[in-house]
């Protein structure tokens, strides 16, 4: 078997976010250094497990993603969400060279009213409620670490002050699918998604849209047009 005929893992995650006096924050984990993500600080989530499909849903993929999201949350954050007030937020896949591929839906949830949050301290090391931007900062200053997905829905998130903003945007258009290519120009890694000029060619500088995540040493760089 080749990598590039390697079935994706369906799996889900769920953000969590709720309102403060200074914006928005979204409840992140950081995971044990063992396994996939090891070490990194994520949204709570995993792979769909048998428990969660339900072949004569309407939409046996969506359905069974969303009751993983909520059974993740239960099991990584001892929080209980109800499965309708998740809301699609964006799809994620990763390219084919990639040793473990997940094919991830993303959902944002508000947070319940009376959240307390609870870890296990093994798969699951710490948690904390973060601002995106302030996440985003912490991981350009080397104190934590984020995978591209986690990165850029904390980017998106950034531009708005409330979850019912959140909601809103998650809601005002089809969900982002991200299927991503990467290139690494000098060495560094670029992520490149779909309506960019170089995701076929990979030739980076010519003119066109962008729609690219550039990993650098000293901060990571997005770019969308």
């Amino acid at each position: 078997m080749t990598e590039e005929s390697i079935e994706p893992i369906p799996a889900a995650t769920v953000v969590l976010a709720r309102d403060t006096d200074h914006g928005i924050e979204v409840l992140m984990l950081r995971r044990s250094s063992r396994g996939a993500f090891g070490g990194m600080w994520v949204f709570p989530g995993g792979r769909v497990e048998n428990e969660d499909i339900d072949p004569d849903a309407d939409d046996a993929e969506l359905t069974a993603a969303r009751r993983a999201a909520v059974r993740e949350a239960k099991e990584e954050a001892d929080v209980v969400l109800d499965g309708d007030a998740l809301v699609i937020f964006s799809h994620w896949l990763p390219p084919p060279v990639a040793p473990k591929r997940f094919s991830t839906w993303f959902f944002l949830a508000p947070a319940p009213d009376a959240i307390e949050v609870a870890v296990d301290n093994q798969e699951i090391r710490d948690h904390e409620w973060l601002r995106p931007a302030d996440a985003i900062a912490r991981r350009d200053a080397g104190e934590i670490e984020l995978a591209p997905p986690t990165w850029v829905t904390l980017w998106r998130l950034s531009a708005v002050d409330t979850v019912e903003e959140a909601v809103t945007l998650a809601r005002s258009s089809e969900p982002q699918r991200f299927v991503t290519h990467m290139y690494f120009p000098d060495g560094v890694p670029v992520a490149v998604w779909h309506d960019d000029v170089a995701y076929e060619s990979g030739d980076l500088h010519g003119p066109g849209s962008r729609h690219r995540l550039y990993m650098l040493p000293d901060g990571w760089r997005y770019e969308a047009t």
